[in-house]
């Protein structure tokens, strides 16, 4: 069994930054793809950011330009740094990990709370 745990949420001001981490341990052979969702009070969840095992990424619009997704395989940690963050960007941020090469099964973390606000 895989187990995530996303760390680095809080309360940041509009135009700050804020850098998540997503730890995996447990039985692991082998982590694929790896990503970040995030669902904000009544809003569709929305996928953020997505990196596969190359290093390929991936960026929703409303965050390109402005967030980072990377990972450390030897760490098993990805990380998202979300820099210029605005009032929208609130929301609770959860990651991913895939763990065969088509996403069957795919572990969650239990997510991180962001908040921007002045």
């Amino acid at each position: 069994q895989v187990q995530l745990v996303e760390s680095g949420g809080g309360l940041v001001q509009p135009g700050g930054s804020l850098r998540l981490s997503c730890a995996a341990s447990g039985s692991i052979f082998k982590l694929y793809a790896r990503g970040w969702y995030r669902q904000a009070p009544e809003k569709q969840r929305e996928l953020v950011a997505t990196i596969t095992s190359g290093g390929s990424t991936n960026y929703a619009d409303s965050v390109k330009g402005r967030f980072t997704i990377s990972r450390d395989n030897a760490k098993n940690t990805v990380y998202l740094q979300m820099n210029s963050l605005k009032p929208e960007d609130t929301a609770v941020y959860y990651c991913y990990a895939d763990l065969d090469r088509l996403g069957v099964r795919r572990e969650g973390g239990q997510g991180t709370q962001v908040t921007v606000s002045s």
